[in-house]
């Protein structure tokens, strides 16, 4: 899983098999199989939907947000937190198939904190959820500004916590410890933590700060466990083998950013996106 020769087929296969490394266990299972289809097919909809922009569709064959989300297993009458939406490219799928039955909250960046790019941030994604009302009026905002403001929903509320490609900058802020227990303090017992992350070799020096963007798979499950959490499974669903992980602006080479602009934009964007892992936990049911 390491050389670009491998063929795109052999990803799907391991992908198919991760499946049914999840529904291993009585609580996949439970998340899994016992979800109703009618999620199923609403999630199906909802990222087929006229509403998402066609340039976050695109990414679709990066992201695999049906696959993604069925791993974590996603049902429409969940309460789920996402931590830092970012643009909101998930807050698209998530916030209308919750909507009706279920309670989405969207962890965002502190609006008057720093820097001023993260205040930016907030102040766009909250145009975007009051330009269609629709979709978005019922989601409900939080903030995660570790370590003053880590309550992101109320405690032992969630069913399922969301985050994408995030881990390294909490690393970057020195606050990867802290957000990690706040996401299990959210949960409730035996609720899932579903994180996609840029995955760095798996000889590779972890850098503390992260400032590549990659970050080592044993060293975010060792967060992880750290906090609390049990891994219950991990998929290859959004690997990418012909990611090298030795560009010269680290992870933001590769796109969507395309941090080169055109210096070498062919080679990069035949790469595609990183490669990342895709981590599944469970905070342990109590005793």
């Amino acid at each position: 899983m390491t050389t670009a020769s491998h063929p795109r087929s052999t990803l799907r296969l391991l992908a198919a098999f991760s499946v049914l490394l999840f529904s291993s266990s009585p609580l996949q299972a439970d998340h899994h199989h016992n979800g109703d289809d009618k999620t199923a097919a609403a999630l199906k909809t909802v990222i087929a939907g006229s509403h998402r922009a066609d340039a976050d569709k695109a990414r679709d064959a990066h992201r695999h947000p049906l696959e993604t989300l069925t791993l974590f297993g996603i049902k429409d009458n969940m309460t789920v937190v996402e931590v830092w939406p970012g643009g909101g490219w998930y807050t698209d799928i998530l916030a209308p198939l919750l909507k009706d039955k279920g309670t989405y909250y969207a962890a965002t960046f502190d609006p008057a904190g720093e820097p001023e790019y993260r205040r930016t941030n907030v102040q766009k994604y909250k145009d975007k959820l009051a330009a269609k009302p629709d979709l978005f009026e019922k989601t409900k905002l939080t903030i995660l500004a570790s370590p003053a403001k880590v309550d992101i929903a109320p405690e032992g509320s969630a069913d399922l916590v969301l985050t994408f490609r995030n881990v390294h900058n909490w690393m970057a802020d020195g606050q990867a410890e802290n957000v990690f227990k706040a996401m299990y303090k959210a949960l409730k017992p035996g609720g899932v933590l579903g994180v996609v992350e840029h995955r760095a070799n798996a000889n590779a020096p972890q850098d503390p700060k992260a400032v590549s963007g990659y970050v080592r798979e044993d060293y975010v499950i060792k967060l992880a466990q750290d906090a609390g959490f049990k891994l219950e499974g991990k998929s290859e669903v959004n690997a990418n083998p012909k990611d090298t992980k030795d560009y010269p602006q680290g992870v933001w080479t590769l796109p969507p950013v395309l941090r080169l602009k055109e210096v070498d934009r062919e080679k990069y964007v035949a790469i595609g996106e990183s490669d990342r892992m895709t981590l599944k936990f469970v905070k342990p049911a109590a005793k």
